[in-house]
């Protein structure tokens, strides 16, 4: 029997993976910043800071609740509702989007996919790549193929068209 606990670890691992293999392709990526898209308590953001380090990284939350050891500075963070603080972000053609603001509860989920597939393709520029633990539906964004590591409906991965 698979356990939350299980669950957990294929995600985060599949997380890491996933912005791994982003990072191996940095060259490749069009300029501009990474985006953290739920900054929660900092693990990502810390990891995005450290695969990333030429290149800014910004926050996205309702507060800046990161530990001590990974908190943005002020100018790195966009405070409030993610919703909105991605539209003020609009148009700024951001390489790489990461957001894995899901719940695990499929009617709560379900909205956030129904806003959060266009607010990825305001951010990004075009060849930009967006990670997502939420499947993220929208005729600007092109799934591509996951490492091999990560099973498949876990975690997704898309280039902007």
């Amino acid at each position: 029997m698979r356990t939350r606990l299980d669950d957990f670890i294929s995600r985060i691992c599949a997380q890491r993976d996933i912005l791994d293999l982003i990072a191996e392709r940095q060259t490749s990526l069009p300029d501009g910043p990474i985006l953290e898209i739920g900054l929660g308590n900092g693990r990502t953001y810390s990891h995005l800071r450290a695969r990333f380090p030429d290149r800014r990284v910004i926050a996205f939350d309702r507060e800046n609740g990161a530990h001590g050891s990974c908190r943005p500075d002020d100018g790195d963070v966009l405070l409030g509702d993610i919703r909105e603080t991605c539209l003020d972000y609009a148009g700024r053609r951001a390489a790489v989007a990461h957001a894995d603001i899901g719940t695990g509860y499929p009617e709560k989920d379900a909205i956030v996919r129904d806003w959060l597939p266009s607010r990825i393709v305001a951010v990004l520029a075009s060849g930009g790549l967006a990670a997502s633990g939420l499947e993220l539906s929208h005729p600007e964004l092109d799934e591509l193929p996951l490492p091999p590591s990560v099973e498949a409906g876990r975690y997704f991965l898309y280039r902007r068209r």
